[in-house]
């Protein structure tokens, strides 16, 4: 009776050049791991970083008052100026918008992740992605020059509350210093309706992730000793998502704190951090007052994350 050839452990080397490049990444992984990840080490090293600190550099430059030149020395001249009135001003509106922003998303998008987490099953969730993602399949300029139709003072949104008798609600409300203008469109309020509109798919998805880790079993444990609702959210549920929270706050934060293109088409002359480093920089020239501008944001979100690790509120994503 014949035994089978035994089986060899080693295949035999290929020819050619594809055939060496075979056998010199089989016995040398690291070099293999080091090609696959040398392009997007150093796009990100040279690209990002670089001009990044690029730009960190230009921040300590200052412009000649007399002659309207970049003086190279490095100085905290320009630096000091951003605590000039005008400038702490447009610091303070969009870091108060970009919480405010952040905070009125969580508070809107939890039941709706929540629902999708617990309640939709086949079709239903299937549904939910889609009516969570189509938003952002559409164009960024397009959602917004629509929402500046719909809060402009002949826009839908006037017309609905007219038919409903409710026109002076809304003309109380823009008569607000702080939050009205002449129409919604024009207004911080309509800033805010947009920023939360556009940015709320971020985290939405996140949250309803978060709460779909969460076993249901802990939920019923908590009804079953006693805990009301109200007792389950505040000590099980919450601080299960929480994660979710900070993950998805990030988004919808430091969205806000950079973006330029929303305060330009809706809100009102105020300038926010984007529309002030847009004007310095392509306006009046004045580079390194830019480049400090766009320091705030980094610099904020820094000690965001900072006091969000301390919390351990990342410990579960």
């Amino acid at each position: 009776m014949l035994r089978p050839a035994p089986a060899v452990a080693i295949l035999p080397s290929r020819g050619g050049i594809v055939g060496a490049l075979s056998d010199l990444f089989w016995r040398k992984p690291g070099l293999l791991l080091f090609l696959m990840l040398a392009p997007p080490v150093l796009w990100l090293g040279i690209v990002y970083l670089g001009s990044l600190l690029a730009l960190l550099l230009q921040s300590f430059f200052s412009i000649d008052e007399f002659s309207g030149l970049i003086n190279r020395e490095l100085t905290l001249k320009t630096y000091g100026e951003l605590f000039l009135p005008a400038n702490l001003d447009i610091i303070i509106r969009t870091v108060t918008m970009a919480a405010i922003v952040t905070i009125a998303s969580a508070i809107i998008a939890f039941p709706i992740a929540y629902y999708a987490a617990r309640y939709a099953r086949g079709k239903w969730k299937a549904l939910f992605y889609l009516g969570i993602m189509l938003p952002l399949w559409s164009s960024y300029l397009v959602k917004i020059y629509a929402w500046k139709l719909i809060l402009a003072k002949e826009g839908i949104l006037t017309w609905l509350f007219e038919k409903l008798h409710l026109m002076w609600l809304i003309d109380a409300w823009l008569s607000i210093p702080v939050v009205g203008g002449n129409s919604l469109s024009v207004s911080a309020t309509g800033t805010f309706i947009v920023f939360v509109y556009v940015w709320l798919p971020f985290m939405v998805l996140p949250i309803q992730a978060a709460l779909e880790r969460v076993p249901g079993s802990l939920i019923e444990a908590s009804s079953d000793l006693g805990a009301s609702p109200a007792q389950t959210f505040r000590n099980v549920l919450f601080p299960l998502a929480l994660p979710g929270v900070v993950a998805g706050s990030i988004f919808t934060f430091s969205l806000t704190l950079g973006d330029y293109i929303i305060p330009q088409i809706i809100g009102t002359s105020r300038l926010f951090i984007g529309q002030a480093v847009y004007a310095h920089q392509g306006t009046a020239g004045n580079i390194p007052l830019a480049a400090a501008f766009t320091v705030v944001p980094i610099v904020v979100m820094g000690f965001y994350l900072w006091g969000a690790k301390r919390m351990g509120a990342f410990d579960a994503l």
